[in-house]
């Protein structure tokens, strides 16, 4: 009954704002009863759930959302739910499949593999989302470019909590808990501030 309420309620928004409510809700329902079994689909249906939650948000406020931005975010939680497979191999000392069964698919040279692939991809798109016709267009100005070094400090910083801390079980957590990481965050949403509201000086 809820549910539908929110559904309608979606709707009542807009109507693309609904659709992608719905795909929502199926998504995790999908994810919920079949797709967490499935090796890597389990991942990409994780990832899925985060361009959703920032398409819902660009649709809602009538935002034109940039195919850079949305391959940034699906990357970016590529790599975050790959970490986190990996930190409950490792912390399961052998027995992940008692945790998820899923897990017994996976171990840690092939979520190696892939966590640096993710790795590499994201910092590529994230580079050529900065000097990108579309967002230069958009912004300004071409320096967002200069931000880059902020975005590889913090994938790096959460690698070494990955593989030297053995943390990456609560990404939320560890992005607002570890300072090294938390003032890099910042450091980055104050310089793409400051470049773009400088743009035209």
């Amino acid at each position: 009954m809820i549910l539908a309420i929110a559904i309608a309620g979606a709707f009542v928004l807009g109507i693309e704002f609904g659709v992608v409510t719905v795909t929502y809700v199926v998504l995790v329902v999908s994810y919920s009863n079949w797709l967490k079994h499935i090796v890597i689909v389990d991942v990409f249906a994780i990832a899925a759930g985060f361009v959703l939650r920032v398409t819902a948000g660009a649709v809602v406020v009538d935002v034109v959302i940039s195919h850079w931005l949305i391959i940034c975010t699906m990357l970016l939680a590529l790599f975050l739910g790959l970490s986190k497979r990996r930190y409950e191999i490792v912390t399961s000392g052998g027995n992940g499949r008692n945790q998820r069964k899923v897990l017994a698919e996976y171990d840690p040279l092939f979520l190696d593999m892939m966590i640096g692939i993710v790795t590499s991809a994201t910092v590529v798109s994230y580079a050529l989302y900065t000097v990108s016709h579309e967002t230069i267009q958009r912004f300004q100005t071409d320096r967002l470019i200069l931000t880059l070094p902020f975005v590889l400090y913090g994938i790096f910083r959460y690698l070494y909590l990955v593989y030297h801390k053995n943390h990456g079980g609560n990404p939320s957590r560890h992005l607002m808990s570890d300072v090294p990481l938390l003032i890099d965050i910042v450091i980055w949403v104050v310089a793409c501030g400051a470049i773009i509201y400088t743009a035209n000086y």
